[in-house]
């Protein structure tokens, strides 16, 4: 799997790449390196354990259980919760550790192991450098200290960690949905439970689709990476609008009344005038990537929001957040982080935000969807190709400063290295979808024969 820790944790093939030893290893690993760090000193260390309903996932969770406990880490079982209920029970609880068993939006047969340090927070990459050298030492035989008698951990389910989280959500809520008729496809995922609970209680009628997981229909052929059924179901209900989570429900996606997609770019843009109607949208600036739609910062400026791009990746966009203080961030895919409520991406406190602000105006989610007009965007992959050189070939530099000499202040190009592919992305907005298409076309020729 060469490096273990990706930017979202470890995923591989369940059983395959991502084995019970490794979970348990791991689990161990992480222990040890949290103590040696001074988070558990002073006092027993507790952690939380949550999961998807993956299949995979019930015996990744009793490896991962095992490890801590056999660590001397008293472990709160949590069950089937989202992503983002795990990270806030880590916080509310005053746990030392969180552990989430998912693949996010990936197919059954995938799982993955994500931690959290105290407060629900993504571990610091140096912590998860340091857990894959002690995993890979005691996996090559080093020995390690075993606690014995009481020192070792104790297992427990935690069943009101449910509660406390649909209680958390409504707890952000600025008004309620009462009125409002939603759709919400669950992906057949972890929070199949969680989110029809919390709309329901803050007032919404709700139809559910995705909603029966049986550990092996995880994220197929439903939410937020397929929409299809989702605004099929919202036009036959005549709802107001839909929600979509993926399999941990980290992110949100939404339809409005006529079918129609609302991204994460949108969101984010209905989010940031309400947060800040309601002065929580510190500095008045939201945080993207640079991948967002161009119209979504020309909105931004037009609205008098500023805005702060990032690289690729809700991390990065977190990071950013916490070192500067700002409320509100996301991602086009529907990663949206409201940092004042939640240390990660929450999908059902973002489609409950998004609901709320539809029944507080009164306007559709499609009139609020419109103060931005998503720009044609084309995204070409140009492969096998040095991808090293893409800052550095002037022959690329030359057809980059024509392309957008070309576009305009309506247009905009991006070449984006993979991070895991021998391939270069060409991307290309502008007004006019047969002018992106012929420019990017173009660019990755210039890519193929500067780079080839």
């Amino acid at each position: 799997m060469g490096r273990l820790f990706g930017t979202d944790g470890v995923r591989g093939v369940a059983n395959a790449d991502l084995t019970a030893e490794m979970a348990l290893g791991l689990s161990v690993a992480a222990a040890h390196v949290l103590a040696e760090a001074g988070t558990f000193e002073g006092h027993r260390p507790t952690a939380v354990v949550g999961r998807d309903p993956r299949a995979s996932g019930e015996f990744l969770e009793a490896a991962v259980v095992a490890g801590l406990a056999s660590a001397g880490v008293d472990v709160l079982r949590v069950g089937v919760l989202p992503t983002p209920a795990v990270a806030h029970l880590t916080g509310s609880l005053g746990a030392d550790l969180g552990v989430m068993l998912s693949a996010s939006h990936n197919a059954m047969p995938d799982n993955g192991i994500k931690f959290f340090a105290r407060g629900g927070h993504k571990l610091a990459d140096e912590l998860e450098d340091r857990i894959e050298a002690v995993y890979e030492s005691h996996r090559h035989g080093e020995p390690w200290e075993r606690p014995t008698g009481s020192g070792v951990g104790r297992v427990r389910s935690y069943e009101a960690g449910f509660g406390e989280y649909v209680t958390h959500l409504l707890s952000v809520l600025p008004n309620r949905l009462d009125g409002l008729k939603v759709v919400l496809d669950e992906a057949h995922g972890a929070a199949a439970g969680a989110s029809p609970e919390a709309f329901t209680r803050a007032g919404a009628e709700i139809v559910t689709i995705g909603a029966e997981p049986d550990g092996l229909n995880i994220n197929d052929g439903c939410g937020s990476t397929h929409l299809e059924k989702l605004k099929a179901a919202v036009v036959e209900q005549g709802a107001d609008l839909g929600i979509a989570h993926d399999g941990d429900a980290d992110r949100c996606l939404a339809v409005d009344h006529t079918g129609a997609e609302v991204d994460g770019d949108q969101i984010l843009a209905v989010l940031a005038l309400a947060m800040r109607e309601r002065s929580e949208l510190r500095s008045e600036t939201v945080v993207a990537t640079v991948m967002s739609n161009l119209g979504f910062k020309l909105a931004m400026e037009r609205e008098g929001i500023a805005l702060v791009q990032t690289a690729v990746g809700d991390r990065y966009v977190l990071e950013e957040m916490k070192e500067r203080g700002f409320a509100l961030g996301g991602e086009q895919s529907g990663h949206v982080i409201i940092l004042d409520h939640a240390t990660t991406g929450d999908g059902t406190l973002t489609g409950l935000l998004l609901a709320a602000r539809v029944a507080q105006t009164g306007r559709t989610l499609k009139d609020l969807a419109s103060v931005m007009e998503r720009l044609p965007q084309v995204l070409i992959n140009v492969p096998d190709v040095d991808k090293s050189r893409v800052k550095t070939s002037a022959e690329l530099a030359s057809a980059v400063t024509e392309a957008e000499r070309e576009l305009g202040s309506t247009g905009r190009v991006l070449l984006r290295p993979s991070g895991t592919e021998p391939l270069v992305r060409v991307m290309v907005e502008a007004a006019d979808i047969d002018q992106a298409r012929s420019v990017a076309g173009r660019l990755a020729d210039a890519v193929k024969s500067a780079l080839g």
